[in-house]
């Protein structure tokens, strides 16, 4: 059976699995088209799509966006990018320095809190220019500090804990344009992340809608039945595409494989012709 995932992360942003080894796993589980949508950074795409044509997989362009809408942290797909012959890079760039920015005060809370961890530790373990709160959680496996990536956001890195440090975004407007003027489709991530009830729900993603958000990750990996249902019913009823991804991190998130998620995933490869058609690709 032939499967499709349109949401994974390499070592060039927060994965433990270099581009390379994505496309293997996908090949391994009957992936045949895939999306590598890193945090704020494309440098991946290039190996993964070389990697991809030795192993007859076809590689879609990606990136992930992180955006602020109130107090509740939006997250932006962007598929079929023109990334090389557009300013997204640049763009992108000022997301990467503003983790730069936050970093060092996360790591600034942990060590008053008592722990022995520095940002060059960080830097050298993320090896990337995209590094965030999973990489922080990692050292603190590495030190035995917590037993998961989970421990370390719920006691120290998540909301609220003692060492978070809110980050500078974009409105979802403005990263929606961003994707846009790449001449990609802009696709909301995960909305069972968002924290607004479910019908203002509903009036956020029309709003989105009216700012040119093309779709709704309805397909993922912790979405319960219940929840792919509505966000299906969603995407219909306001006439938006519909895709699906795992979410795929490697150490962060051990219970999330490629292509599968935590095992039941399954995102329908119908959607796909869907997508390249808005996206002027077939």
């Amino acid at each position: 059976m032939s499967r499709l995932d349109l949401h994974l992360h390499t070592t060039h942003s927060d994965g433990s699995c270099t581009p390379t080894e994505v496309v293997d796993l996908a090949h391994q589980a009957g992936v045949t088209a895939l999306a590598i949508t890193d945090h704020d950074i494309m440098t991946g795409i290039d190996e993964a799509t070389a990697a991809g044509e030795q192993r007859g997989i076809e590689i879609i362009p990606g990136v992930e966006i992180s955006s602020l809408a109130g107090n509740s942290e939006l997250h932006i797909l962007g598929y079929f990018l023109d990334w090389q012959d557009s300013d997204l890079p640049e763009r992108l760039k000022t997301l990467r320095d503003s983790r730069h920015r936050r970093n060092p005060r996360i790591i600034e809370r942990l060590q008053a809190l008592g722990i022995d961890i520095t940002y060059d530790e960080v830097r050298a373990l993320a090896g990337t220019d995209s590094i965030g709160r999973p990489h922080i959680a990692r050292i603190l496996m590495d030190k035995h500090v917590v037993a998961s990536a989970k421990e370390a956001f719920d006691r120290f890195l998540a909301e609220g804990r003692p060492a978070y440090v809110p980050r500078e975004l974009p409105s979802p407007a403005e990263a929606i344009r961003w994707i846009k003027a790449a001449r990609g489709l802009a696709i909301l991530a995960h909305p069972t992340w968002i924290k607004v009830a479910e019908q203002s729900l509903v009036d956020l993603v029309r709003q989105l809608k009216d700012d040119g958000l093309n779709g709704v990750e309805v397909y993922y990996s912790t979405h319960a039945a219940r929840q792919t249902r509505e966000y299906l019913s969603l995407a219909q009823q306001l006439g938006l595409l519909v895709t699906g991804g795992s979410d795929f991190h490697g150490l962060t998130k051990p219970d999330i494989e490629v292509g599968i998620g935590k095992g039941t995933l399954h995102i329908p490869t119908s959607l796909l012709p869907k997508m390249k058609e808005a996206a002027g690709r077939l």
